[in-house]
């Protein structure tokens, strides 16, 4: 039988936790690399010069092509290994905090695992040469292909919508945390100057915002394309961001969401250095 946590002599917890704590920030910063790079693309699409997909295929398309292209792939996908298994001790032992270890946290964190576990997967796919996996593949592909399958389930219409429902209330709980900056309390504040601190806050509200207006974007297509049994309505990342331009404000709006993402790839950076694990 396994020993817990507690039964572990002194130097194998020790290990344990500085093991825990480098994934983490290992797994925070291989996030906020990906956010940035489709942020990035997405930018060039906002200025007419974009011919990748703003996803995570096509940001690794793009790292693929860079000096060293491949060594960083492998890193990004070793970082999101580091990020599952993070989830997966805060599922197994609890996380930090005083409230860490209850039902709710560990099953949020479960749920984080599985989401990272297969990110991480496709990642390392794509590194390995399987560039027919799913972080090589379109989003808005997958995401028709996933919702066609679904409606063509016995209530196949109630589940997508469902499922839409819970991305768009997911969506406003993230941009509504981040604006409530309810982050401050997994920050080690004392160790960053005032001027960090704004800083750290600026990409933290304005990012979350932006990342959960995404989400809650992405959810309301689902719910459309379920309400009209269109499959095709049902969009990815990639045309989420892009219908951002088609709005009353153009391409501007898809600008300020755009750099949004970026904002949330250097927060989740800054999460990587001060983030309490």
């Amino acid at each position: 039988m396994a020993l817990r946590a507690s039964a572990l002599p002194p130097n194998a917890r020790v290990a344990r936790a500085s093991m825990i704590e480098g994934a983490a920030r290992a797994g925070l910063a291989a996030r906020g690399a990906i956010y940035l790079m489709v942020g990035a693309l997405a930018l060039q699409i906002a200025f007419g010069d974009g011919d990748r997909q703003a996803d995570r295929g096509g940001a690794l398309a793009e790292l693929s092509e860079k000096p060293f292209g491949a060594v960083l792939l492998w890193a990004l996908g070793i970082g999101l290994v580091g990020m599952a298994l993070w989830r997966l001790s805060e599922a197994v032992f609890g996380a930090a905090g005083a409230d860490g270890r209850a039902w709710r946290k560990r099953l949020a964190a479960g749920a984080r695992c599985v989401f990272y576990s297969v990110v991480a997967y496709s990642v390392l796919s794509f590194a390995s040469g399987s560039r027919g996996g799913s972080a090589g593949g379109s989003s808005d592909e997958q995401s028709r292909d996933v919702t066609a399958r679904a409606l063509g389930l016995p209530g196949g219409q109630w589940l997508v919508a469902a499922a839409g429902a819970g991305v768009v209330v997911a969506g406003v709980w993230i941009g509504a945390r981040a604006v409530m900056r309810s982050y401050h309390k997994h920050l080690r504040l004392a160790e960053m100057t005032r001027g960090t601190r704004r800083v750290v806050d600026t990409t933290g509200v304005v990012g979350g915002a932006a990342r959960g207006l995404v989400f809650a974007v992405a959810g309301a297509f689902a719910i459309r394309a379920a309400v009209d049994y269109e499959p095709d309505k049902a969009k990815g990342l990639d045309d989420t961001l892009r219908s951002f331009a088609g709005t009353p404000l153009g391409p501007t709006a898809l600008t300020a969401v755009a750099a949004g993402l970026v904002l949330f790839g250097l927060f989740s950076f800054a999460m990587a250095r001060w983030r309490r694990v």
